[in-house]
């Protein structure tokens, strides 16, 4: 018998997936719940199509197809869910599956964890002898749906959301004279109070993204930076290394979690990462604001095949074809070269920033040394997003002696330079 099975999903945005779980996960962390959910959920179905035979079809909402299959992978069908309630978005799945040929079709939702592959796999051996098959949530609806042909009046003005769901569902079935079995009852998560049933998972764990900022007097750009990272719930750590501009003050008004050290960008960068709590890192200059829908650009990008890292295109902040000209030649070397630097937002997940050792502890170059070794670990990709950075250094010393001093670093560290030789370099051209 050709069978078909349908996964009903909504890609991960912060702030407009789980919106009931925001108050107690926040807004990133209830995306990322989606998104583990979905993972676990695929993976049962994996497992019951090389055991079955059957096939996987994922049906989806805010995204596209390609985002999809960059995410969950290309060896499944993507279509959008399309329009109207829950019941429409069903019944067309439902509808063509059968007209395609499937003569058993299942569809399941990601939020019942407990549904794994052995109830899949009784769910479609019912339907070799019943018209319909029926997973019961406590909640009083149902995780699972299973149909040998389409029959829209099961989903046709349904009060979705309710528990009458279940019941209503049965009683239209009994009234179309349809053959029912009903698998074992399990729950969804979809409140707060539901959130202890991932306590029996504790290999999934939620992860969430932790954005930390080394500073030294940056108290002029520092809400600005901020401002995106507060919209979209994300921890965030302001490392400083002893600011006389009030930056520390300033960063906790604005709802930072502050820490405090001696100068040196490596050593507060890795001071941040070792009191972030996500399990995702993105590294962020003072002067650096990211786009308002960082957070999707993070996990679309990191979730593409053999890439360990990633970081945005850059904009330099002010006019002139000079500053453009820069930006052209950032894209092309972080494209071409996988060499991004710091000042683009550099971000991944925390086993590969640990596995690979962290910041080195470098005066100067330390971005370009870690992005190096992250290198030989796998790709690191751009994000097709902008960061907008501040112009100052440019605008301080003119774009030309700016790059000039910067490519000095690159060739002076590549001929093996001490490091901290080239700090004072450094230091003292951009202050003369």
């Amino acid at each position: 018998m050709s069978q078909r099975l349908i996964i009903f999903t909504r890609y991960p945005h912060a702030g407009s997936t789980k919106t009931r779980l925001i108050p107690a996960l926040g807004a990133t962390g209830a995306a990322d719940l989606q998104r583990q959910m979905t993972e676990h959920t695929l993976a049962q179905a994996r497992a019951l199509r090389q055991h079955q035979g059957v096939d996987l079809e994922v049906r989806y909402t805010g995204a596209d197809g390609e985002t999809l299959a960059r995410w969950l992978g290309s060896d499944v069908d993507y279509q959008p869910q399309g329009d109207g309630d829950l019941g429409d978005r069903m019944a067309a799945g439902f509808a063509a599956a059968f007209a395609a040929g499937y003569q058993a079709v299942v569809t399941i939702g990601i939020d019942c964890p407990d549904l794994d592959t052995p109830i899949l796999t009784q769910a479609f051996a019912a339907l070799s002898a019943q018209d319909l098959v029926l997973g019961p949530a406590i909640d009083g609806g149902y995780y699972l749906i299973g149909l040998r042909q389409a029959i829209p009046a099961l989903f046709q003005n349904m009060a979705w959301g309710t528990d009458q769901v279940l019941a209503d569902t049965l009683g239209r079935a009994s009234q179309a004279q349809m053959s029912v079995t009903q698998l074992p009852l399990l729950h969804d998560i979809d409140r707060p109070e539901d959130l202890v049933i991932w306590d029996r998972f504790p290999r999934m764990q939620i992860p969430t993204l932790s954005v930390i900022i080394p500073t030294l007097n940056e108290a002029p750009h520092l809400e600005r930076t901020l401002e995106p990272l507060h919209q979209a719930g994300v921890e965030i750590l302001v490392v400083d290394g002893g600011s006389r501009d009030g930056t520390p003050d300033l960063a906790r008004r604005l709802g930072a979690k502050v820490l405090e050290t001696t100068p040196g960008r490596a050593q507060q960068m890795n001071l941040g990462a070792s009191h972030a709590q996500g399990s995702l890192l993105l590294f962020l200059h003072g002067d650096t604001r990211l786009p308002s829908d960082f957070v999707q650009q993070v996990q679309v990008t990191l979730a593409q095949p053999k890439v360990v890292a990633g970081a945005f295109r850059l904009h330099i902040a002010g006019a002139g074809w000079c500053l453009r000209w820069v930006e052209w030649g950032t894209q092309v070397r972080s494209h071409y070269c996988q060499l991004p630097y710091g000042d683009q937002g550099l971000f991944l997940w925390r086993s590969t920033f640990e596995a690979v050792g962290q910041f080195a502890d470098l005066p100067i170059m330390e971005d370009f040394e870690l992005v190096q070794r992250l290198q030989s670990q796998g790709r690191i990709a751009l994000a097709p997003a902008v960061v907008q950075t501040s112009d100052r250094r440019w605008r301080t010393l003119g774009v030309l002696r700016t790059t000039v001093i910067n490519q000095a670093m690159i060739l002076g560290y590549g001929l093996g330079i001490d490091p901290h030789r080239l700090a004072r370099f450094y230091r003292g051209r951009s202050a003369s």
